[in-house]
């Protein structure tokens, strides 16, 4: 696993952490108003370029840290020539700490948002003549929902479709699981500081944060070493130095041998994707392992990948019998049954690295807890890739966000759980989590699964490390996606992985392997 220094970049922060960190890096001397001036100077260039030259631009202040960077950012773009107008949510006289010391540094008229409990008429005035409003109301701490007047403010900010640049977070949005909290504010850009939060990755706050941009305003890496943070955005940076290195005498054999079990003849094609993704992926061999009637199937389709006629839970055991199959995928396209959750308890016990996989994932649903205790003991890594729907149908009884509700299914499953979608979560057992962010709209087609978990099983033959080889084939996955383009079909996926691999050897090999 990479140090905590290569993987800093990647690391994502909660509320609570990012807290933490400003409070560390005060008690190590820097004033809490020196942080605060850095982040309004970094809202203010962003303002900057996103606002006509000398246009107008309003800011809406609200009662804390947030508001504190809006009025650094006023007094910085009043100083670079724009017209600033500053609304308030509350009464100046709340003010206090860094805020307050920031509010008396602007030297700005200033009007109130709200009158008594009715939005001021001034501020909508004020909004429709803007070019650009800051929202420096609420940022990522934000832990209770908008209502009354605040929401209204907010939807009147919407309503008018300026664009918006958001200090921190859209105000609306929970920085920890990017839920909105009653309304929130789409924005054009972000501006958040040190390291990104979840809410920025996950949906649906993440659609309307715009671009985000990262400011440092003067808090040191070294503070992440006190917090140890277990969430990830997923990127190479996290699981680069776990990329399996090929060395000069490299042969097929010790590179692994992937086994994916296809089923009957009418539903064939998923696992030769996935056989083909494993293959492409670098596993030294792959096998598909089919029932009888699709043996001439896919005998008329597959060239490097082989094939093994294997009927039965017997067979499947006999077959596996044999310790160089060293890992396993088991879903795409095998059916739903009590067969093929007793094939999946065989290929557990047999303490095999398993992917399992759509039906594999449907048939055991009744009773996943003994599936479950065999993870825990059989010894093989275990990864389970379910889509929303089979997710539900495993884990019934976990609600809450999605960030929070794949960490727990992880823990009791004692299983790599990679929940897919727009915003793909990967979990461990031991807590760490990653959240996927390149994936393009056009992945949601069918098939494209099936090649996910064929990825995933050619990384583990190759014994890259669990989590590690399940956000690397999510990361491959959506590269993959974007290299080919609207109008992707899932066949399209596998050849499309030749030139994503091939830049990551290179950035493996810069970076010293």
């Amino acid at each position: 696993m990479m140090s905590v220094s290569t993987q800093s970049a990647s690391m994502l922060l909660t509320s609570e952490e990012m807290g933490r960190a400003d409070r560390l890096t005060i008690e190590g001397g820097v004033p809490g108003i020196d942080l605060m001036e850095r982040a309004g100077q970094a809202v203010a260039r962003a303002a900057a370029e996103n606002a006509p030259s000398e246009g107008e631009i309003l800011i809406v202040c609200g009662p804390g840290n947030n508001g504190g960077d809006g009025f650094i950012a006023a007094r910085c773009l009043a100083a670079l020539g724009y017209k600033v107008r500053v609304r308030l949510l509350k009464d100046p006289g709340s003010l206090k700490g860094d805020a307050l010391i920031a509010f008396e540094r602007m030297c700005l008229p200033h009007e109130a948002i709200c009158e008594g409990d009715q939005v001021a008429r001034g501020f909508l005035g004020d909004l429709e003549a803007s070019d650009l409003v800051i929202d420096a109301l609420f940022g990522a701490g934000l832990d209770r929902p908008l209502s009354g007047t605040v929401a209204q403010v907010v939807r009147e900010i919407n309503r008018v479709n300026v664009p918006v640049v958001a200090v921190d977070l859209p105000s609306g949005i929970h920085g920890d699981n990017g839920e909105i909290l009653g309304e929130a504010i789409k924005s054009l850009a972000t501006v958040t500081f040190f390291r990104k939060k979840p809410g920025h990755l996950l949906y649906p706050g993440r659609e309307l944060c715009g671009s985000i941009t990262v400011a440092d305003i003067g808090i040191g890496p070294g503070v992440l070493d006190q917090i140890e943070p277990a969430l990830f955005e997923n990127m190479p940076a996290v699981w680069l130095s776990d990329w399996p290195v090929l060395h000069p005498m490299e042969h097929k054999y010790n590179r692994g041998h992937a086994v994916v079990f296809g089923g009957p003849v009418s539903a064939t094609g998923a696992a030769r994707l996935s056989a083909g993704a494993a293959l492409r992926a670098g596993a030294g061999l792959v096998t598909l392992a089919s029932p009888p009637d699709a043996l001439m199937v896919n005998a008329c389709h597959l060239t490097a990948v082989m094939l093994k006629k294997v009927a039965g839970v017997e067979a499947v055991s006999n077959f596996l019998a044999d310790g160089r199959l060293n890992a396993t995928l088991i879903g795409p396209g095998f059916g739903v049954g009590p067969q093929t959750r007793e094939v999946v308890r065989t290929i557990l016990e047999h303490g095999r690295t398993a992917v399992l996989d759509a039906d594999a994932l449907t048939s055991i649903a009744d009773d996943p807890g003994s599936l479950f205790d065999i993870i825990r003991f059989a010894g093989g890594t275990v990864i389970l890739t379910p889509h929303e729907g089979e997710f539900r149908r495993v884990f019934p009884d976990l609600g809450g966000g999605k960030l929070d509700r794949v960490r727990k299914a992880a823990e009791r499953s004692g299983a790599i759980v990679i929940l897919k979608g727009a915003d793909t979560v990967i979990a461990a057992p031991d807590g760490r989590a990653a959240i996927n962010s390149n994936a393009p709209p056009w992945l949601a087609t069918a098939g494209s699964g099936d090649v996910l978990a064929g990825i995933a099983v050619g990384l583990l033959a190759q014994n890259v490390p669990g989590f590690e080889a399940a956000c690397q084939a999510v990361w491959l996955h959506g590269e993959a996606g974007k290299g080919v383009g609207p109008g992707l079909t899932a066949e399209d996926l596998a050849p499309a992985l030749k030139p994503v691999i091939a830049s990551l050897v290179d950035k493996q090999g810069g970076e010293g392997g």
